[in-house]
């Protein structure tokens, strides 16, 4: 077993700050229709505009070890980090994961997402990685957080 998978086990037996926690500006639940893998995630956002700051998010995932794992990596790489950061962040996900195996991710702004770039050459496992993704950044919307720049590209 190599490194990365040995890193989504992990994440995905002991995931980072799970749990739903108050006090909490918007809950969203996404579930992934392919496998039923879901999510229940709470955000908390501090400031506003290019002062947003994600003082917490929280969650619980059931599902497979790609999802939960997925989960607990999001929750590190956006807990204490400016909004606009966690959104760069998101968009280097999802260019990772549906590269079809092109883009081996960047670990200075994805962190232990890099273990996630084999994910990538099996179409119905991206959904599962991407889903605490998409739950997160509906939660943002629903907060009054612009997420325009994570929602405008094209190409994916």
């Amino acid at each position: 077993m190599d490194l990365y998978q040995e890193l989504i086990l992990d994440h995905s037996k002991h995931p980072a700050h799970a749990g739903l926690r108050e006090p909490y500006d918007a809950q969203t639940h996404h579930v992934n229709t392919t496998c039923g893998d879901e999510v229940t995630l709470r955000v908390n956002v501090s400031g506003s505009g290019e002062d947003a700051q994600v003082e917490d998010v929280s969650y619980d995932s059931i599902g497979c070890s790609i999802s939960v794992a997925s989960a607990s990596v999001l929750a590190e790489e956006v807990i204490g980090h400016p909004v606009a950061e966690t959104l760069r962040t998101f968009e280097a996900m999802r260019h990772m994961l549906t590269s079809k195996g092109q883009d081996a991710g960047d670990e200075e702004i994805i962190g232990d997402g890099v273990a996630f770039a084999g994910v990538s050459k099996y179409p119905a496992r991206v959904k599962c990685a991407l889903l605490p993704w998409a739950a997160y950044t509906d939660a943002l919307a629903q907060a009054g957080v612009d997420i325009s720049s994570a929602t405008t590209r094209t190409g994916d």
